[in-house]
């Protein structure tokens, strides 16, 4: 089972590229593309087919059409770094093309298995809300994209990005999501997507308590996604490195986050 996946040696050639697929790595819901437009590829037409679709805007400018819905002009960072995402959200059942504005796009398709339809909309760089969190050596801006204001609105997917601070940790304390047994905990697949800052630093992507491997560290560099069906999985950049990771997930029993944190690294909330 490989749980690590790479887009590094695609981010500049044209097209969709598939990264993580479903029913792969103990995926029942989630899967990701990434998808880069230039002068030589300016747009592209897909079909969500039985998943909703969060399409993050990772840099550059597009334009968005799902079936007779139109949106212009979205996207206004040149890196992740520099401010929040402008998010579209696509329903099931849908056709829609991104085209691009800038010389330069490159769109994240974030994908979750869904049964019910509902209307496409955008989110708003100024409708990201942004909390800090932790503190010590495990503070991280976190940037909550589709998350409660989705209720209503989307059948199952969450979506976020984190910022880690250099040499800092985030997912810390230590938690998990992988079990049905609220009020405790609430299942839920996740991937992340990474970004270095500058991009050739590198952070370690730990994952441990899993039932399908023995406990992990994986070195990560700008352009990596990780799948996580289960276990715990904090994440560090390395020193003079900022580290961001795109965040999504999906649960069969609702979208209550709910994580469950490692009692042997709780104490450090009391620091």
């Amino acid at each position: 089972m490989v749980l690590y996946h790479t887009f590094q040696a695609k981010q500049n050639e044209p097209g969709y590229h598939l990264i993580i697929e479903r029913d792969s790595n103990h995926l029942d819901l989630l899967s990701m593309g990434m998808l880069t437009l230039t002068q030589a590829m300016t747009s592209i037409s897909l079909d969500s087919g039985d998943n909703e679709v969060a399409l993050v805007i990772i840099e550059g400018k597009v334009n968005v059409k799902i079936d007779d819905y139109e949106f212009k002009s979205l996207g206004d960072r040149a890196s992740v770094f520099e401010g929040s995402a402008t998010t579209v959200y696509v329903p099931i059942e849908s056709s829609y093309s991104i085209e691009t504005v800038s010389d330069h796009a490159v769109v994240a398709v974030c994908c979750s298995k869904a049964k019910e339809k509902y209307k496409p909309f955008v989110v708003n760089p100024d409708e990201v809300t942004t909390v800090l969190r932790g503190k010590e050596q495990w503070r991280r801006d976190v940037r909550d994209i589709i998350v409660s204001n989705g209720e209503g609105r989307v059948d199952r997917i969450i979506v976020g990005e984190t910022i880690n601070y250099a040499g800092e940790w985030s997912g810390y304390p230590p938690h998990k999501h992988e079990e049905d047994r609220m009020p405790k905990e609430l299942r839920f697949e996740e991937v992340y997507f990474y970004k270095l800052d500058p991009k050739d630093g590198f952070g370690v992507q730990v994952h441990y308590g899993s039932k399908w491997h023995e406990d992990e560290g994986y070195i990560i560099r700008d352009g990596d996604a990780f799948a996580i069906p289960d276990g715990f999985h904090p994440v560090v950049a390395a020193g003079g490195y900022r580290l961001y990771y795109l965040w999504f997930m999906a649960g069969p029993s609702g979208r209550s986050l709910t994580p469950y944190e490692d009692p042997h690294h709780v104490w450090v909330k009391d620091l």
